[in-house]
């Protein structure tokens, strides 16, 4: 599991800018790929900050992080805590 979360992240980071926010823009596609991110980014790192993030984007706050994430995403090039 942890290699597919790891192919996810990486494709999703390959993505263009353009690509990256219009798929975090559409709501259930954007939340999936808050989860996948945020998870694979747990599973990655297993800290404590990683799994707060993970656990909120899983919970109905997903879309409005989501949200934040397409503004992070214009301003410096990566989602929220999840290089």
């Amino acid at each position: 599991m942890m290699e597919e979360l790891n192919r996810f992240k990486a494709w999703f980071n390959k993505q263009s800018r353009l690509i990256q926010l219009i798929l975090l823009l559409i709501p259930i596609c954007g939340w999936i790929c808050e989860l996948l991110m945020r998870w694979g980014n747990f599973l990655a790192k297993k800290d404590g900050v990683s799994l707060i993030v993970a656990i909120v984007a899983t919970v109905p706050l997903g879309q409005f992080l989501g949200w934040l994430d397409v503004v992070w995403c214009l301003v410096f090039n990566h989602m929220i805590l999840a290089e």
